[in-house]
């Protein structure tokens, strides 16, 4: 957090010299002070935080790769003459917990191109696939692997 600080501290003053530098950790270090003592902010929550961050990061790029490769998929239905679309709705259970897991992974369907997260209750999902072969494996996808890894290690 102190980290934060100073950086902002340098983009508000738009210029970086050992004067800025020392300027900005003085005032930094006692903000950082005043968050935890009023803000009920700790090194631990901070901690827990950045541990976060980097599944969080992993996540979001898993994301992109999978947005992309149904880009293009959606693509080749679009495109090709030979092959007729077949839309189906399919109904799966996941093993998730937490409910911030479970929306991740709704969200997650739906950005992806061709399937659509219709509706949630408790560990069953809805899904609108644009076609019969992306229904195939959303129950065990590479998002129900990541989360529940995440729970896993989270203790969640």
């Amino acid at each position: 957090m102190i980290l934060l600080f100073l950086i902002i501290w340098i983009i508000l003053n738009g210029r970086v010299t050992p004067e800025v530098l020392l300027m900005g950790l003085v005032i930094a270090i006692p903000v950082y002070f005043f968050f935890c003592r009023f803000l009920a902010f700790s090194p631990k929550k901070e901690l827990q935080v950045a541990k976060r961050l980097g599944f969080c990061i992993r996540y979001i790029l898993v994301l992109l790769v999978e947005i992309v490769k149904a880009n293009f998929q959606v693509m080749g239905l679009i495109l090709s003459s030979k092959l007729e679309v077949e839309p189906k709705l399919v109904t799966f259970r996941t093993k998730l917990k937490h409910n911030g897991s479970k929306v991740a992974l709704a969200n997650s369907i739906t950005l992806t191109p061709g399937t659509i997260t219709v509706d949630i209750k408790k560990d069953r999902y809805l899904v609108h696939c644009l076609d019969k072969d992306m229904a195939e494996g959303l129950d065990s996808s590479v998002f129900v692997k990541m989360l529940t890894e995440n729970e896993r290690k989270s203790g969640k």
